[in-house]
């Protein structure tokens, strides 16, 4: 009996294929992402649904974020009581810029409930050393709460020099709750934070995902970076707890990333933030309603100068909110937009944004590592750059070791600092949050932030990209019809 071979692997084709579409089609995606979907999974069969298990399915929402409107009131409440004493009607020259920006400021409202928080104290931190000393100084003078969220908290040197000032800080009376993404702390198991746990702290994964290999969704990463203390100081922007942050890798060398120091009722965003994915994570220890009261939300007196809105976004919504920011800002610009992110891999939507303030006379500068930490994430970015360059974005390698800020600042009035890059990955897949920032000083600090980089970074121009090679050229394209899952 001769077996037809050929017919039995046509079959499996079309059944491959019968499969993938019914697989794709299941869950509402972009067009850009059904594409890319549908190439692994016709051309790779096995592998394909097997990483579209752990990378391809949509997160279920029916249990996350309890209490969302019992904290907004919670909020609103200790926002009133903050304006009252700091005097609403005590003017500064964020709020002229603000008067400017107030479509983005409403947009922030409409889409994230993330109130104007005004006369914040805000100082910038661009090395690893320097955040983290100000970080342990801050913990340890802590009296009533520590909360902490980071994509990363490594079991390395600086990872157990802060759990160890947190045992000490549980030990003394002081409320200390950590969440960790399982897959950013690889690593780091559940026993690492048992000191903790035993002088009565508590730590958890995000959404309770104990296990990197039986996570089916660990394409959904909580990657944001917050530390808030007594409900008074609060921290966000791009570094992580680990070595390498703070320039310990040989392989990274220098590393440049971008976070905040923030003082006022900014921290309130922080702190709500952090209460809701405490509530989605933690199985047993939920922060229930007489819970949420003063001493997570104190007014405080502090008079600064810097008026900002604390922005979240995740694949619980499918506004993409911190997207939308940046678009919003990029359209906004009529001078300059400069913006750093290690990754560079922008959906449609913002490529067009980019295009046309370039093209529109707006200065846009876009500042990317020159050196890999994802091969075909890096390729990608390449891609991008390349075509971005062609259409009079300027684009800069940074030289000096691996930047990982992710910021943007335009017209010396705007900024944002925080978690989200401009990619794919950070606008749909990823949990994020941002400070969007409304002040000129703070703004000119960031631009001479970025002016300093440059002294260290290379200007690739369209000649330069052109030079490449046709491998190289097509490791780029290759990495780019991967971009939506990257």
């Amino acid at each position: 009996m001769n077996i037809d071979w050929s017919s039995i692997f046509n079959i499996i084709v079309v059944v491959n294929a019968i499969f993938a579409i019914i697989t794709v089609f299941r869950e509402k995606r972009d067009i850009a992402a059904i594409w890319a979907w549908l190439l692994v999974l016709v051309f790779l069969p096995v592998a394909g649904f097997i990483a579209y298990a752990f990378l391809g399915r949509k997160l279920p929402k029916n249990r996350l974020f309890k209490l969302h409107k019992h904290v907004q009131m919670q909020l609103d409440e200790r926002l009133k009581e903050q304006r009252a004493q700091l005097g609403h009607s005590d003017k500064t020259p964020a709020d002229e810029v603000v008067r400017r920006s107030r479509n983005a400021v409403d947009m922030f409202m409409t889409t994230d409930s993330a109130f104007l928080s005004r006369q914040n104290k805000v100082r910038i931190f661009t090395n690893g050393n320097d955040l983290f000393h100000r970080v342990i100084e801050d913990i340890e003078a802590a009296q009533k709460s520590i909360h902490i969220e980071f994509y990363t908290f490594y079991n390395d040197r600086i990872g157990n020099e802060i759990l160890d000032l947190l045992v000490k800080k549980a030990r003394q009376g002081v409320e200390v709750r950590v969440i960790y993404d399982s897959w950013g702390s690889m690593g780091t198991t559940r026993k690492f934070f048992q000191p903790l746990l035993d002088a009565g702290g508590r730590a958890f994964p995000f959404l309770n995902t104990r296990s990197v290999l039986l996570d089916f969704r660990i394409n959904f990463r909580d990657h944001r970076k917050i530390i808030v203390i007594d409900g008074k100081i609060g921290y966000t922007g791009g570094f992580n707890i680990g070595d390498q942050y703070l320039g310990r890798k040989k392989e990274f060398g220098n590393w440049r990333d971008t976070h905040i120091r923030i003082i006022g009722s900014g921290v309130f965003g922080l702190q709500a933030r952090f209460i809701l994915d405490w509530n989605a994570t933690s199985p047993r220890d939920q922060i229930d309603e007489d819970e949420v009261e003063a001493k997570y939300f104190p007014v405080t007196t502090t008079k600064g100068t810097v008026n900002m809105q604390i922005v979240s976004s995740g694949p619980d919504s499918d506004l993409q909110q911190i997207k939308m920011g940046y678009i919003k800002l990029i359209t906004m610009a009529t001078k300059y937009c400069w913006i750093q992110s290690p990754y560079l891999i922008p959906d449609d939507s913002v490529m067009d944004a980019l295009r046309i303030a370039a093209m529109s006379g707006v200065d846009v500068r876009i500042m990317v590592p020159n050196m890999p930490d994802h091969p075909f994430v890096y390729r990608a970015t390449q891609y991008y750059a390349r075509q971005l360059s062609e259409q009079g974005v300027k684009i800069y390698y940074y030289n000096n070791g691996f930047i990982h800020a992710k910021t943007m600042v335009i017209d010396d009035e705007i900024s944002s600092v925080g978690s989200a890059n401009l990619d794919y990955r950070s606008f749909k897949l990823n949990f994020e949050i941002n400070a969007f920032i409304y002040d000129q000083k703070f703004s000119q600090d960031m631009r001479q932030i970025f002016i300093n980089d440059m002294a260290v970074s290379n200007l690739q121009t369209a000649e330069m990209f052109e030079k490449q090679s046709l491998w190289l050229k097509f490791k780029q394209t290759f990495s780019r019809l991967l971009s939506p899952i990257l």
